[in-house]
């Protein structure tokens, strides 16, 4: 079996994912579900063998010494993978995620309108959450080719690997990589500030460091985009808050109410009405009423807020995946196991 044959596959047959795994053929993910890509059984060396094949020296020796390494790969037809190799019970396994080539608009995307404004706000902290393969990245990318088509900002990313590729437009883009350019988020955050951003991307939120880096860029004057693997807008904020020790979380809760302008929390569901997946939003933007509940401990009362504010552009996934069903586009059962609130839904619908 030859690895650039079954990227070739992946990319033909539009799946989203590909899986190597010793005692089953090669996987591909397709609209959400896992196929064989053909009938040929994967060995133990024909795995270790398929994965080395597309892994430079350094990445392969931290496979041996730490058990996993990630890093992008371009494959010869201009599209890029996202390389998770690792071992596991012993034996070597990779998944590699296919990263679209082209940027996709908000329509195509199905971003509510109100998103774009976020990218206009001179600074603050926006926040794109949500469980993994829910197209965080792709409404990331999406958001940052919109300010670097309609406005002169310096843009710089910060991403493990790189994922998709910018180049400078009206804006100017520069893309640090950990592992390649720098050894890791905190210090890629540490040294950005000294770089002249005006938007940073921060490709996760991992860690306490890397989670206060973000809100004090936010907080001087820099718009700040991160993500975490969070559903919903209130519990994003208390995961954030969570990652400080108690008697730093009031001093937080103050800085959030201030400092972040939006949560985007996004899921991707499978249609119904065509082949492919569609992804289902719930945007949070700030205001008074939201600050004041952060600040005051009461993010249990964020999604009736949320609920209340419509007019002005809010969104909660409920009201989205209700929408969804609607017109068509999703199944009422697959949109109750997204729900939020799935007993809710059910009596709406």
């Amino acid at each position: 079996m030859d690895i650039q044959q079954l990227f070739q596959q992946v990319i033909d047959r539009g799946a989203s994912d590909l899986h190597l795994n010793p005692g089953r053929p090669p996987v591909g993910r397709v609209n959400g579900a896992l196929l064989n890509l053909n009938d040929e059984v994967l060995s133990d060396e024909a795995a270790r063998l398929l994965c080395k094949s597309i892994t430079s020296d350094s990445h392969w020796r931290e496979v041996e010494e730490r058990g996993t390494t990630d890093f992008g790969y371009a494959h010869p037809s201009g599209n890029r993978f996202r390389v998770s190799v690792m071992r596991q019970r012993g034996r070597h396994s990779g998944v590699m995620r296919l990263i679209p080539n082209r940027l996709l608009s908000f329509e195509q995307i199905g971003l509510p309108e109100q998103v774009r404004e976020l990218c206009k706000r001179p600074r603050g902290l926006v926040l794109v959450t949500g469980p993994t393969g829910s197209g965080k990245t792709t409404t990331l990318a999406t958001m940052l080719d919109w300010i670097n088509t309609n406005q002169d900002r310096h843009i710089v990313t910060i991403e493990d690997p790189i994922e998709y590729y910018h180049s400078h437009k009206k804006g100017l883009v520069t893309q640090r990589e950990i592992g390649a350019d720098v050894p890791d988020f905190v210090e890629a955050m540490r040294r950005v500030l000294r770089q002249d951003p005006d938007v940073i991307l921060l490709g996760e939120m991992r860690d306490l460091a890397t989670i206060s880096a973000a809100i004090t860029a936010a907080e001087t004057g820099h718009l700040v985009f991160g993500t975490l693997h969070t559903t919903g807008s209130a519990r994003t904020v208390d995961r954030i808050i969570d990652a400080y020790p108690t008697n730093q979380q009031e001093q937080v809760r103050a800085q959030l109410s201030v400092s972040i302008q939006g949560v985007i929390s996004q899921v991707l569901l499978p249609r119904k009405d065509k082949p492919g997946r569609v992804a289902a939003f719930e945007v949070m933007l700030m205001n008074s009423a939201v600050a004041n509940l952060i600040s005051k401990n009461e993010t249990n009362k964020i999604q009736s807020t949320i609920q209340t504010s419509r007019r002005i552009g809010m969104v909660t996934l409920d009201d989205f995946l209700l929408d969804l069903v609607k017109r068509g586009q999703v199944e009422r059962e697959v949109a109750l196991e997204a729900a939020q609130d799935p007993r809710d839904l059910e009596a709406r619908l």
